[in-house]
């Protein structure tokens, strides 16, 4: 039996695997999202640990196996978020800063600016953007989170401090920080200076399938074995262990990876190069959307449009079109291909005939069409185009959003038999690090759900995309401080 913590942006699932890759137990629970400032979220690390201990308990209730019975333990987690603590007494010293959070994104506009990008590019594959951990780090430390007492780390590394008690962390959360060098798969010490973060206070960086570890905190001593960032575990779990395959997965982001083999693929425009998961150091060509499922939920708990985000589908079955009402969803700014940080949320078409039913249309449109913006990219960057696309996340249930999306790309989108990908690719990685599974087990356990076919005429997908490229450029440069020009990438 293996563990998988799959600790998430706006919850956390767990759930137990089998012998042969099947669930036998799973649990799950929201914990509070904090909006202190417009642009600003915020998490309580104190309530994620919380939760996430609890969740784990009840999946194993829910499997009916004892902890001590359990052959290792996998992490999964939102990636770029950072939590800061006190080496001494293991507490947190600030609210954790969410991958969504803005608030130092002038801050890279000043880094871009000053002619620090090239360097970024190059060492880490990223972009200079709020989305991403370093400048979080630098923004704690200068708002009074002391960098001689203090432990910084993503979620991964907070979850295994409170396991283990080591400081450590994985490649690919390593990966998104702005302050690892992906080539040489270290700390970068001119990075480092450059944002003031001491080496000292960051994790040790280990590869994704690694013994981390032990903990006693489900009974017995348990190996931590298997850590990844979110979406390189999901690629894992797709198994997509070869060049050129991929996957998108939709949460309260969509995020679309492409295994890019041994050798980091050079810096293309738009998108990000990554440290993918798996025994060997691998990397990825990754597409970062920041808001899909979250606007979903944003209907949900900010307009009381619908009560539950299942009800999307009815209310967007219910309509013949669109009418010509797009939902832009920069909610919290535009990621990949656009990278536009001052883009926000732009609702266009609104008439006296549109209702809650065209909203939640148009919430499920954006993902697909967004969707369709970052597959375009990395064909382009590949030169490959894609033939299919393998989708899982929670929103892979609505089967109207998923056959819109092979709509609107043209291609078959492909559902594994277990969605949750995420968890399971954390459930690999450590089943493998504790001899329990092979790589090659791992792909044969991969088994497709369902399958849909593109069923759109090229004329119809053309002019929905145009009424999307449209809508987008409303939503762009919204929020940009007048006396500040563009940033570019």
């Amino acid at each position: 039996m293996i563990l998988a913590i799959d600790q998430g942006t706006t919850g956390t699932t767990c759930m137990v695997f089998d012998e042969h890759g099947a669930v036998a137990g799973r649990a799950y629970r929201e914990f509070q999202q904090h909006f202190p400032r417009p642009g600003w979220v915020e998490h309580d690390a104190g309530e994620i640990w919380d939760v996430s201990r609890a969740v784990a308990h009840e999946a194993l209730k829910d499997a009916t196996v004892e902890g001590s019975s359990l052959r290792g333990i996998g992490i999964t987690n939102q990636r770029e978020t950072v939590v800061a603590w006190d080496r001494s007494t293991g507490e947190p010293l600030h609210h954790a800063l969410v991958w969504q959070d803005r608030r130092t994104a002038a801050r890279c506009d000043e880094l871009r600016e000053a002619g620090h990008e090239a360097l970024v590019r190059e060492r880490t594959g990223l972009v200079l953007d709020a989305y991403f951990s370093g400048t979080k780090i630098e923004w704690l430390i200068r708002n009074g989170v002391d960098p001689a007492k203090a432990a910084f780390g993503t979620i991964d590394s907070w979850l295994v401090h409170k396991l283990t008690g080591r400081h450590a962390t994985d490649y690919t959360n390593a990966s998104r920080t702005l302050l690892f060098d992906i080539h040489e798969l270290r700390w970068h010490d001119e990075l480092c200076d450059l944002l003031g973060v001491p080496l000292e206070s960051l994790a040790e960086p280990l590869p994704s399938c690694h013994v981390y570890g032990e903990t006693q905190e489900f009974g017995g001593s348990v190996p931590v074995a298997g850590i990844a960032g979110d979406q390189q575990a999901a690629l894992f779990g797709q198994a997509c262990h070869e060049p050129g395959e991929g996957k998108n997965t939709y949460g309260t982001g969509s995020f679309l990876l492409q295994n890019a083999g041994g050798e980091a693929p050079a810096v293309q425009e738009g998108l990000l190069t990554t440290v993918a998961a798996g025994e060997r150091a691998a990397y990825a060509l990754e597409a970062s959307i920041f808001v899909t499922g979250a606007a979903v939920q944003w209907l949900r708990d900010g307009l009381g449009v619908i009560e539950r985000a299942a009800d999307t589908e009815q209310l967007a079955r219910s309509l013949d079109s669109n009418d010509g009402v797009y939902f832009v969803p920069a909610l919290t700014g535009l990621g990949s291909p656009h990278w536009d940080p001052y883009a926000r949320g732009t609702i266009v078409g609104l008439t006296r005939g549109s209702g809650r039913a065209h909203l939640a249309r148009a919430a499920l449109e954006a993902m697909a069409y967004q969707s369709a913006d970052a597959v375009r990219a990395v064909e382009a960057a590949s030169g490959a185009p894609l033939e299919e696309l393998k989708a899982d996340g929670g929103a892979t249930a609505n089967a109207w959003l998923m056959q819109f999306q092979a709509d609107v790309l043209g291609v078959p989108v492909v559902v594994p038999e277990i969605s949750e990908t995420t968890a399971l690719g954390a459930a690999y990685l450590a089943g493998v690090a504790v001899g329990e599974w092979s790589a090659e087990d791992v792909r044969q356990m991969w088994r497709e759900g369902a399958r849909y076919e593109p069923r759109m005429e090229s004329s119809e997908r053309e002019e929905l995309m145009a009424g999307w490229f449209d809508a987008l450029g409303r939503s762009r440069d919204i929020a940009r401080p007048r006396n500040q020009s563009d940033p570019g990438v």
